[in-house]
């Protein structure tokens, strides 16, 4: 069913020619984001006469056409009458740690009931990986940490990537919990692969904060090359994976090696010596990419998730506030890790803690700071959900922030 918040969508122009890009560019998007800088901006990458530099890969580059546009509006005028969505980087409910990797993806399509700041913002993204072919010791752990999780005082998102097996088992075990879960495909958001899981998919894109997600085009089919990059985008969304199982070849290892290269946290479930399925855990762990798993509660505790509120900070990294730090030192802190030391938003949003209600015009006077500087500064926190304002302009700490 079409869900009302995407039942009216406009897309800009940079829609248009970021949906283009990232079907020509999808996977070399760092080629795409070099011609926007040299051009000004994605729609002036087709408007220029970029088709004929030399460089890597000159046959994407002859694709930069008029046609190409004329392909991504088709697309999009599809992924509204079907309810989907199109996140561009320009997008501001653009996934915040996807935007800060090094190679981000142009675009993601969205299906879900969810709006994007409901699944992507609200809480830590947590990574579960692991083989296909999972065992019944897999199977156990994979349950119980996500189980754990589930218990923990704050809780997750269990992002991984629709396969059979360990991807399977976590999204079913997070729904089953009450956590959200985020699919990441190797197709296109309208070609559920594999077939097995179709009533998976239906089941994550009708409940509340979850959804699924793809970089790919519609009618995509599933490559084996399409999965390679599907667990980069896993890997970057997320602030740590877990792998459950892995033998010492496959997506898994993948998925942790992007994770490194992105400085997100990676664990490793350890298994016995003799057993292929784990000989992947016991590499990443004997090599020090990963940090072993000695218990559910060890890692709730590591990742930060055993007390207090979590934040995001740079990079993508939560940050949780402990039992007993003044409310104002626990909001400075997670500011200071989004926005940078000594940015004037933090000092602008502390005085709304501690005067809830507080208008604009009064806000300025008690920061003794000019009110269109003031006034910038309240656009900036509730376009990030830090505060909110009524129709008097009255300002008040969102319940997530308070």
């Amino acid at each position: 069913m079409r869900d009302a918040r995407f039942a009216i969508m406009y897309y800009s122009d940079e829609h248009v020619a970021l949906c283009a890009l990232n079907r020509i560019f999808g996977y070399h998007p760092h080629i795409a984001v070099s011609l926007m800088e040299k051009a000004g901006g994605a729609v002036q990458v087709f408007s220029g006469d970029y088709a004929s530099l030399s460089g890597p890969h000159p046959e994407l580059l002859s694709q930069l056409e008029p046609s190409a546009l004329d392909w991504a509006k088709k697309e999009l005028e599809r992924l509204d009458s079907n309810g989907w969505r199109f996140l561009c980087l320009a997008d501001e409910d653009y996934p915040t740690p996807l935007r800060e990797c090094s190679d981000p993806p142009l675009g993601l399509y969205l299906s879900g009931s969810s709006s994007a700041t409901e699944i992507f913002e609200l809480r830590p993204m947590i990574g579960f990986v692991g083989t296909r072919d999972i065992s019944p010791y897999g199977t156990l752990w994979c349950q119980k940490l996500v189980k754990a999780l589930a218990q923990a005082p704050v809780q997750p998102c269990i992002v991984s990537g629709m396969a059979l097996g360990a991807d399977g088992i976590a999204h079913r075990t997070a729904l089953s919990c009450g956590l959200p879960t985020i699919g990441v495909m190797a197709t296109g958001i309208d070609s559920i692969y594999p077939w097995q899981h179709e009533k998976l998919a239906a089941d994550i894109i009708s409940r509340p904060g979850c959804g699924l997600i793809s970089d790919y085009p519609l009618d995509t089919a599933p490559l084996a090359l399409n999965f390679i990059r599907r667990n980069r985008i896993i890997a970057g969304l997320v602030s740590a994976v877990v792998v459950v199982e892995s033998k010492t070849k496959g997506g898994s290892l993948m998925t942790a090696k992007y994770a490194v290269n992105y400085s997100r946290e990676v664990y490793a479930v350890p298994g016995r010596i003799d057993d292929i399925r784990s000989a992947g855990c016991n590499s990443l762990i004997g090599s020090e990419m990963a940090r072993i798993i000695v218990s559910p509660e060890q890692l709730v505790a590591d990742l930060g998730l055993s007390g207090g509120k979590a934040f995001r900070g740079p990079g993508g990294s939560w940050v949780t506030s402990q039992v007993g730090d003044p409310p104002s030192a626990v909001l400075q802190a997670a500011l200071t890790r989004r926005f940078g030391p000594g940015a004037p938003l933090i000092e602008t949003a502390l005085a709304i803690q501690a005067n809830q209600g507080v208008t604009v015009d009064a806000l300025a006077g008690l920061l003794h700071r000019p009110f269109p500087a003031v006034l910038a500064d309240i656009g900036t926190l509730e376009a990030n959900g830090i505060i909110t304002t009524d129709l008097l302009r009255r300002c008040s700490l969102t319940p997530d922030w308070s």
